[in-house]
């Protein structure tokens, strides 16, 4: 299985097709929040990454460019990003939150709601192979 950068052109298309794949689920997200994301020290390219999450329609969609109506936005570095998204690890984003390296604009309580929901069986599987094909 061939492997991408996390956000790279490649990675970001090798996704969408995981998700088309798995019939558009992203695995089922009680809390609906519409977040903006800002990805700074991208080791590719010269500019952050503008990407969002949306879960508003019941489940997790993760992609490139902003929302214009988002209920907040949060700036974090690359390998953060990595960690919390691609790893899974929690605590990762929580040390960095405290490090001052997560700034967060907007409603942070949709953002604690979503931390504090367990994933399903769908958004593990979705997980894995975003983490399978992640370099």
């Amino acid at each position: 299985m061939s492997q991408y950068q996390f956000l790279s052109d490649e990675w970001v298309a090798e996704a969408r097709k995981i998700r088309e794949e798995l019939g558009g689920a992203g695995g089922a997200v009680p809390h609906k929040v519409r977040m903006n994301l800002v990805i700074t020290e991208v080791p590719f390219g010269n500019a952050p990454v503008d990407a969002h999450m949306d879960t508003t329609g019941g489940d997790m969609r993760l992609d490139l460019g902003h929302l214009d109506a988002a209920d907040l936005k949060v700036t974090v570095d690359y390998a953060t990003a990595k960690s919390i998204l691609i790893e899974g690890n929690p605590q990762a984003g929580m040390q960095a939150f405290m490090a001052g390296k997560i700034k967060v604009e907007g409603d942070m309580s949709k953002l604690m709601a979503l931390q504090a929901a367990p994933p399903d069986a769908s958004a593990q599987q979705i997980a894995q192979r975003l983490k399978d094909i992640t370099a």
